[in-house]
Formats: structure tokens, sequence, C-alpha cells
């Protein structure tokens, strides 16, 4: 696998243009949308953009500082429900036998005799739902202090396989990195591809998603946990497509069924974020359900499925401490959208 960072090679502008109305056009008060905007100005300093898509059209769109609709953004920890997809697209297609997948036989030459027994009980279920029971430590702001001891490795995997594992935690919930860039080998081993080239090819390529990147691992792995980069135009475009059931263009891109798994809470999650998927977290805000895919600083792409929505923030991604763009939604956007 080809252990460089690269960029999709065609250029952003080749790109199609996403469709764009106003938003009253789609039954939304753009006033209101108005008001998150002026809201971010005078509060959230952090911010990087704000798009807004309803009934398959982009009907807001702001940028802040010096970016701009090209700029690639650092999407962190939303890159999890990425590799979520992936997993789906690949068992759909027949290349990952199914979630029942038994971890340690998959990753067997990664194994070694530091490797806890328990690892025999895990399956790809429980990386997507993060309940592996790897002995991990978890903030309240999901922050990781074990990421960084596994990013000065230069083995990523053995680090992971070597962690012990809590028989007792094995199907209940904790926050692991760890879990998701699993996911992202097991991917590479299943297909023969790194997540990023899988991507290109039955994700970002069906998506008209031209301007892309994708940070490796030592290994030559894709990061499963972080690592993304895409333009909010092109989260947009995912947005669209998760809320048709996986289609775009009229072309089945993600399995609809996989959709389905993926958003049902598995588990109790945390009450700050709400349930948790299959990487994807999920819940319900002003009574309107919603699936959120999440990363550090505010990289986030909102489903809101019962208004036919998608939100998409962006910002600084290397923050220490930030706000939560939640509020907006709660505050100004789905009243946007109530009748």
């Amino acid at each position: 696998m080809n252990k460089q960072l690269s960029l999709l090679s065609t250029p952003y502008a080749a790109a199609p243009p996403i469709a764009f109305t106003d938003p009253e056009e789609t039954g939304t008060a753009g006033r209101l949308l108005e008001q998150a905007h002026e809201t971010i100005l005078k509060a959230y300093p952090k911010m990087h953009s704000m798009l807004v898509v309803r009934h398959g059209k982009l009907i807001f769109e702001r940028y802040y500082g010096n970016h701009h609709a090209g700029m690639l953004n650092d999407l962190r920890s939303a890159t999890k429900s990425f590799i979520s997809l992936l997993t789906g697209i690949g068992i759909a297609r027949g290349e990952i036998s199914s979630t029942a997948l038994p971890v340690a036989d998959t990753l067997r030459h990664y194994l070694s005799a530091r490797s806890d027994p328990q690892l025999n009980r895990l399956t790809l279920h429980h990386l997507l739902t993060m309940t592996s029971g790897f002995s991990w430590i978890t903030g309240s702001r999901l922050g990781e202090p074990l990421v960084r001891n596994m990013q000065r490795s230069r083995r990523w995997v053995p680090y992971i396989l070597n962690l012990p594992v809590d028989a007792a935690k094995i199907g209940l919930f904790q926050y692991r990195s760890s879990d998701s860039h699993l996911l992202s080998v097991i991917l590479s081993e299943c297909t023969g591809l790194d997540a990023f080239s899988y991507a290109k090819e039955y994700l970002f390529g069906p998506l008209d998603i031209t301007h892309a990147a994708w940070l490796p691992s030592p290994e030559g792995h894709s990061m499963g946990h972080i690592g993304l980069y895409l333009t909010s135009r092109d989260m947009a475009r995912l947005g669209i497509c998760l809320l048709s059931g996986g289609s775009y263009g009229g072309r089945q891109v993600v399995p609809q069924e996989w959709l389905e798994a993926s958003f049902q809470p598995h588990t109790d999650g945390y009450p700050a974020y709400g349930n948790y998927g299959y990487q994807f977290w999920n819940g319900r805000m002003n009574s309107q359900p919603y699936r959120l895919a999440h990363g550090h600083g505010g990289q986030q792409l909102w489903l809101l499925p019962g208004l036919d929505a998608a939100v998409i923030f962006t910002a600084e991604s290397t923050v220490s401490r930030w706000r939560n763009p939640r509020r907006l939604i709660e505050q100004h956007i789905i009243p946007a959208m109530n009748p």
C-alpha cells in the first residue's frame, strides 16, 4: 500500500456543482438561518463553514475567516463514520463476510504472545459499536490520551492488539479510536486496498468527490480514527446521499440496509453526543431524530431525516477548547424548518 499522503488528482473545479435554491423554496425560514450565521460571527471565532442542505439542495452556505469552498477540512473523528460506510460497501460487495467477522482470525499475522486470548471473542460488530473491551482511557469530551501513545508507535496494529481486553467490558460502549483504526485495517485485509483507495473507487467517485486527502499510518493503512480531509460541499454531497437512503445520482452508493443498521442505537453512548450506532452518533433534538458524524473542534455532519435536512459545520481542528455548534441547530436551524 502507498504510505504517502496523496490527493485525488482531479482539480476541485472539475466537480459538478451542487444544486442550490433559496431557503424559502424548501419551506425554510432564511431569516433564522441568517441568525445562526450572526451568532457564529459573534460567538464561534474558530468556525470555518456552515452549510445547510434540504430536500436534496444546498440552501445556505457561509465561510468564515480566510476559508472558502475549495479548501479541505480536517475532519478529525468524523473520519470514523466514513470508515463505517466503507465497511458496509465492502460487505455488500462480498469482500467482507459480515459484521460477525472474527477480528483475531482476520488479523492473525499481527498477533503476538502478548495478545490477550479474549481477542478471540471480538467481531467486526464490536469494533463498529466500540464495545471491544480494549483497555482504554476516555475523557468527558472524548479525549483519548492513549491515542498519542499509539501514534508515536511505528506499528499501530500490534500496539492495539497487545492491549489488555477486559472480558467484563466486551459488549459495553466506550469511545475508542483503537476500534476505528482496526476497522480500516480489516477493510484493507479484506479488499486489498487502503481505505482511501477504496473510497475513491466506491464512495467518493460515485459522489463526484474529486478533491480529498487521507493520512496513512506508518504501516500504510489509511488512518481509521482521524485523517480524512474533505471540502464542506463534499460533506454536503454525502449528506444528500445518506438522506436519500444511500443513493446519489440514480445510483445506490451505500446500501440502505447498512445505513439503517448504522443509525440504530446499538449502545447508550454518552449524553452529550447521543447513542452510538456503527460509528455514528444518534438521538433526538427538539423532538427531531438526528444522526451525527462528529470530529474534534466541531467537524460535524448532522442528518435530520424528519426534516430531510443536513447541516455541516467545520472549524479549527487543533484547538484544545472549543464550542459545540449543536446549540445553533437547536435554537435556529430546526426552528427555521418547523412549520
